[in-house]
């Protein structure tokens, strides 16, 4: 079991109204790792990412999970190894944090077993698992939105799957708080065990926390490796349109994603210049 992928993409095609997005993709993701997908919008990332989680239904190929087709397993059994937090979710008005991470044990119950005292234990270890501890008892509308999406992600916890899959974990969050969320999924990864699949839109972000990039361009995978492999100027020339260095990151040495100016940005540069002598 251990040569077998996690989570295996064989031959698959995806997309909606059946306009296929992604077609053919062949894709594995090894056991422990944090992969993240990347891609401009409208590539497939989130897709791939429904597809995984069983959200969305192939127009053709499948799904593998631990080496059985998805589409075999019943759901509670795909929950028990598989936890999926969608785009910006919100919670039912009302809801604390317990309450909220409570609900990762559903895949664990049934009519012949109801809550127990251990499913108290797992959800209030991964209250402290994510920090929140301190907010357990607090209505999550009320919370920052660092630890709002910290309390989403002690609800996978609590499921404990051991794959997560994390759809556009730092939307809508200021720069702390997405390193924050990052920093939180890397621990989960070094300390549990977890394997990782996130979608991202910051590129150095994602080069820092990520074990392995997947880029999809085109209706298929247009790089896939480490960070340092894929996160070339060439590659951000193809994919995103983007014209760019890649340094290395100062405090990690990561690919750090540098834009190039345009003549906008040097007039507006002088101008500031200008500005600051004439003061």
């Amino acid at each position: 079991m251990n040569n077998v992928p996690v989570l295996e993409a064989r031959g698959l095609s995806v997309g909606y109204d059946r306009h296929p997005v992604l077609a053919d993709l062949d894709l594995r993701i090894e056991r422990g790792t944090v992969t993240t997908f990347l891609g401009a919008n409208g590539c497939g990332k989130s897709t791939l990412l429904k597809a995984f989680g069983r959200v969305l239904k192939p127009q053709a190929g499948e799904v593998h999970l631990d080496g059985v087709p998805i589409r075999s397993e019943p759901n509670r059994a795909v929950a028990r190894k598989l936890a999926i937090l969608p785009q910006s979710p919100v919670a039912p008005a009302g809801t604390s944090v317990l309450d909220l991470v409570m609900r990762g044990r559903n895949p664990h119950q049934s009519w012949a077993k109801p809550w127990t005292a251990d499913d108290a234990d797992v959800a209030e270890q991964a209250i402290a698992a994510t920090g929140l501890t301190e907010v357990a008892h607090r209505d999550v509308a009320s919370l920052s939105g660092g630890q709002r999406q910290r309390a989403w992600i002690a609800l996978v916890v609590a499921q404990q799957a051991e794959t997560l899959l994390l759809d556009e974990p730092t939307t809508y969050l200021d720069l702390a708080h997405q390193l924050e969320v990052l920093r939180l999924v890397r621990r989960l990864n070094r300390e549990q065990g977890s394997t990782v699949v996130m979608v991202l839109h910051d590129l150095s972000l994602a080069a820092r926390y990520s074990d392995r990039l997947v880029v999809l361009h085109e209706g298929g995978v247009a790089a896939d490796g480490t960070p340092a492999d894929v996160l070339t100027p060439e590659l951000l020339e193809r994919a995103f349109g983007l014209h760019a260095r890649v340094v290395a990151d100062p405090v990690t040495g990561a690919p750090m994603i540098v834009p190039e100016a345009d003549e906008h940005d040097v007039i507006h540069d002088r101008e500031l210049a200008s500005a600051a002598h004439l003061g």
